[in-house]
């Protein structure tokens, strides 16, 4: 028993310090299931699905997307080289890679307008074009919502950036163009690797180890939320 509170009262300590929240997107607010678009690229004639695409490492083309490197167009061009099959769609592409998109589901906006009553709050996602637009046509057709913009104070997107994670240049731009201090800042995503290059950068880190609909109740099992 006195175990247990010893280690409880270091984590309330440890929170007691933190004043800024970056989020991660995928997984920690907006589900989303890698499972379902490498089904989906399977079936459109990619080959070695698992090596080309998974969560923890992917083909040098998502990379090249994501960092804004290439357009949409070059993305879609590249898909139908690897499938071998130019007679591929933009619409069947984009439905492939779309797939994986699941939503937001109940109450996690509420969440995110409760924890930004406390602290700072960021958003720093992994995205592309192609998954932008979707996600913000999603969020005015389900959310009535123009944007994340009212849930953080600043929004930032690999591919308006020309940076991605875990590459520790990403993080330090947050920090500089926010003014933060790095020891007070909190960064939470789903990825262990993306959380290595976050504390390259001074992060603090928390890894998201609940389905995005639990938010609420993994912020407060971790005394950020009460």
């Amino acid at each position: 028993m006195q175990c247990y509170i010893f280690v409880s009262n270091i984590k309330n300590t440890f929170m007691q310090k933190i004043k800024n929240i970056i989020f991660d997107y995928g997984n920690v607010i907006f589900a989303i299931d890698f499972r379902i678009t490498q089904n989906s690229l399977k079936q459109l004639g990619i080959p070695n699905i698992e090596t080309f695409f998974g969560h923890t490492g992917h083909h040098n083309l998502f990379n090249d997307l994501e960092t804004g490197l290439i357009t949409p167009a070059q993305f879609r061009d590249g898909i139908r080289e690897i499938a071998q099959n130019s007679a591929l769609t933009d619409a069947q592409i984009d439905a492939a890679w779309n797939s994986l998109l699941i939503g937001v589901q109940p109450g996690t906006h509420q969440v995110l307008l409760e924890i930004k009553k406390n602290y700072r709050t960021f958003l720093l996602s992994n995205n592309n074009q192609i998954h932008y637009d979707y996600i913000i046509d999603y969020l005015k057709k389900e959310h009535q919502l123009e944007n994340n913009d009212s849930f953080f104070e600043n929004s930032y997107y690999s591919h308006f950036m020309k940076l991605r994670k875990p590459h520790v240049e990403i993080y330090e731009q947050v920090i500089r163009e926010n003014n933060l201090n790095p020891a007070e800042t909190l960064f939470i995503d789903d990825t262990p690797g993306h959380l290595e290059g976050a504390k390259k950068a001074g992060l603090q880190t928390l890894l998201m180890t609940e389905k995005p609909e639990n938010l609420g109740a993994f912020l407060k099992s971790k005394g950020l939320l009460v």
